[in-house]
């Protein structure tokens, strides 16, 4: 059995592309969690680029298994003569400790391919496989069809993409664990996450540890820019909106239906609700990138974005997270006292 780190926080921007590289997975995975970057849109080159950045800043040999993660959009996977597969070959090859796999058809396809990738290995390394769901029918098809190691149930409050129909934590989290044998795999709960106190609340609710996002772009460590971590600063806990706005303007719309993305609202989400032109909207979208207008670009967010007030290193917000739940834990414990 896989034991989770001391603190059961896991970093994840697979569903960010351009916000999570080599440099942010290594800092978490080096303080105490469990860093994943995104494979995304980029080439192999580029994925080779940051996995060896995260091998180098972890200080390990170049043939060592390498504890972090890498995450998959699986419907980029079932592209015909699709790219993403030799990404996918390219992190096993490199002997990453995980791969997170969300929003496909066909999921179980893709946790064959790994484990009959591992089942080639002659030093018995072994591949973790998540996979992300939205409701407790996938978490149940995960568990005793796919038969993953780590089941991550996403929320309506996430942030980047995410199904537009999934149920909030509180609800969602006990669903399935209401449903789940006792001996299933652990239970990662993603979704607005930014406190130790969100994280404390659904380990008592049952969850094995928690997925955080959005905390991590306020770091060096994350590839967003300057003009988005200030964006991310500025914002209040009500800033956020789920949208397609953001595909349209980018030309990225292949992704599943009922799937669309949470991000910070603004000029680009309000011309696209307003009905103004693709071309219009793509344009001054394309400027406000160009300019780091924070009214126009794109800044993927949780709904806990409102309780993020400062840049720190990804090492340093482990720390505070860890410390945080314990704190939180400590209270609710004495809540019930000696009985």
């Amino acid at each position: 059995m896989y034991s989770f780190d001391s603190t059961g926080l896991f970093q994840a921007s697979e569903r960010q592309a351009g916000a999570s590289g080599g440099a942010l997975a290594a800092a978490v995975t080096s303080g105490g969690g469990f860093g994943f970057l995104a494979a995304g849109y980029d080439g192999a080159q580029k994925l080779k680029n940051e996995l060896e950045m995260a091998r180098s800043a972890l200080q390990l040999h170049s043939s060592a298994p390498i504890p972090i993660g890498v995450g998959y959009l699986s419907w980029q996977l079932e592209k015909a003569n699709s790219p993403a597969i030799e990404l996918l070959s390219l992190a096993l090859e490199a002997r990453v400790k995980a791969v997170w796999f969300a929003f496909g058809s066909d999921l179980g396809r893709w946790v064959e391919f790994v484990r009959n990738h591992d089942g080639k290995s002659r030093d018995g390394h072994k591949t973790l496989v998540f996979a992300q769901i939205s409701t407790t029918e996938e978490a149940q098809q995960a568990i005793s069809e796919w038969r993953v190691d780590v089941v991550v149930a996403q929320g309506i409050e996430s942030g980047g993409h995410g199904h537009g129909s999934a149920p909030p934590l509180l609800a969602l989290v006990p669903s399935i664990i209401a449903n789940s044998p006792p001996d299933g795999p652990p239970l990662l709960a993603a979704g607005g996450l930014s406190h130790g106190a969100h994280v404390a609340s659904l380990l008592t609710l049952g969850a094995a540890g928690a997925v955080l996002g959005t905390r991590f772009l306020l770091t060096p460590e994350s590839l967003y820019t300057a003009a988005q971590k200030q964006a991310l600063l500025a914002a209040s806990d009500s800033a956020t909106v789920r949208t397609l706005a953001f595909d349209r303007a980018r030309g990225t719309l292949e992704w599943p239906s009922g799937v669309d993305g949470r991000a910070l609202y603004n000029d680009t989400v309000i011309d696209d609700d307003n009905g103004v032109s693709i071309d219009e909207v793509k344009k001054k979208f394309l400027d406000g990138v160009t300019k780091g207008d924070a009214h126009r670009m794109l800044v993927w967010a949780g709904t806990g974005v409102g309780l993020m007030t400062s840049v720190k290193d990804a090492k340093a917000v482990v720390e505070e997270l860890h410390q945080e739940i314990v704190e939180r834990l400590t209270a609710s414990a004495a809540l019930v006292g000696d009985s």
